[in-house]
């Protein structure tokens, strides 16, 4: 319990102690990590785990998986587990020590292979613990179909749904994609007529699906977005801007209008680029990329293009050790 004193504008907070284990928002994961992961695996467990690059899987009670990683070097890794101390970045390993009751561990052949196995892992099991590449609602496509009258446009995570579309993607992104479709959605429809919501059935009622359409759009504008999306550039932005400059409602919002330029550039830039850039150093032939297989071939780019050096840290040139001195009024 605590209670405050004001005085001169500034409260002192004053309380009484009590058991930390007790009270409210401190539970049994703010405990340190060291006595649980021994009670539970161990004392000894670190000396049989290898050094080498692999995966490891801690189970809960009743058997599931409730986490999956991966490491360069499984003892070091699981060493920080064991190590985990109070502070807010290891509350997670904190978590699942005290969750699991059983752990193992899979050699890997290099490090690249372990990342690869925890991706196919994650996606086959879908621990609770693990986020990332679990979820394919988290991995969006963009999509473009033209017809003679109406030029349509969508983002959705059920590729199935869409047949017929040139669908792009898909990316990693959840919220650049959806700032970008969003911000592209506005632009459009300065420069066109928006389709009514009863004439877009049946794309729209797909879940996690957005679909809208447009009419009399200029040719120029529409001809680049699917090279815009596909990664391969981004020319067609000038020539949007351009078109918008031309209305007389998109210059009163000029600012509004910068901004969701820039959202898309940065989406090209982030998003469409290195995604194409992945699929051509791999040699991934399937477009669009599934939901799947969009994580691996990110592994493997990174694996495949060396990372450049960083700079080299320049220090300020120094006088050679000589003093300078003011000179003296009147000499």
């Amino acid at each position: 319990m605590s209670f405050v004193l004001r005085r001169r504008k500034k409260a002192v907070h004053v309380g009484v102690s009590r058991d930390r284990s007790t009270a409210p928002g401190i539970t049994r994961t703010n405990r340190p990590a060291t006595a649980a992961f021994d009670a539970r695996f161990g004392a000894d467990l670190l000396i049989s785990v290898p050094t080498s690059p692999g995966v490891y899987r801690f189970y809960g009670d009743d058997g599931e998986v409730i986490y999956v990683g991966k490491a360069v070097n499984l003892r070091n890794r699981l060493r920080q587990y064991r190590l985990a101390k109070r502070r807010r970045r290891d509350w997670k390993m904190r978590s699942i020590v005290h969750a699991a009751t059983r752990l193992e561990w899979e050699v890997a052949v290099d490090a690249l292979a372990a990342s690869v196995k925890e991706v196919e892992l994650i996606q086959q099991l879908r621990p609770r613990g693990n986020v990332v590449s679990a979820y394919a609602f988290m991995y969006p496509f963009v999509g473009i179909r033209a017809t003679r009258d109406v030029f349509y446009i969508c983002t959705t995570t059920h590729q199935e749904a869409f047949q017929g579309w040139s669908l792009h993607g898909c990316f990693r992104s959840r919220a650049a994609t959806g700032d970008a479709f969003f911000a592209l959605m506005r632009l459009l429809a300065y420069l066109g007529h928006p389709v009514p919501r009863s004439r877009l059935r049946p794309e729209i009622d797909v879940p996690h699906s957005r679909v809208f359409g447009f009419r009399q759009l200029p040719g120029c504008v529409t001809e680049g977005l699917d090279a815009l999306f596909r990664g391969v550039d981004a020319d067609c932005l000038p020539t949007l801007a351009m078109a918008l400059l031309d209305k007389a409602s998109a210059r009163s919002r000029a600012a509004d209008v910068k901004a969701d330029l820039i959202t898309l550039r940065n989406f090209w830039r982030d998003e469409a680029r290195p995604l194409r850039e992945a699929v051509a150093t791999t040699g991934y032939e399937v477009w669009p990329v599934p939901q799947t297989e969009r994580d691996p071939i990110f592994l493997r780019w990174r694996d495949a293009v060396p990372t450049p050096p960083a700079p080299k840290r320049t220090r300020p040139r120094r006088s050679g050790g000589l003093k300078l001195s003011r000179k003296k009024k009147g000499t």
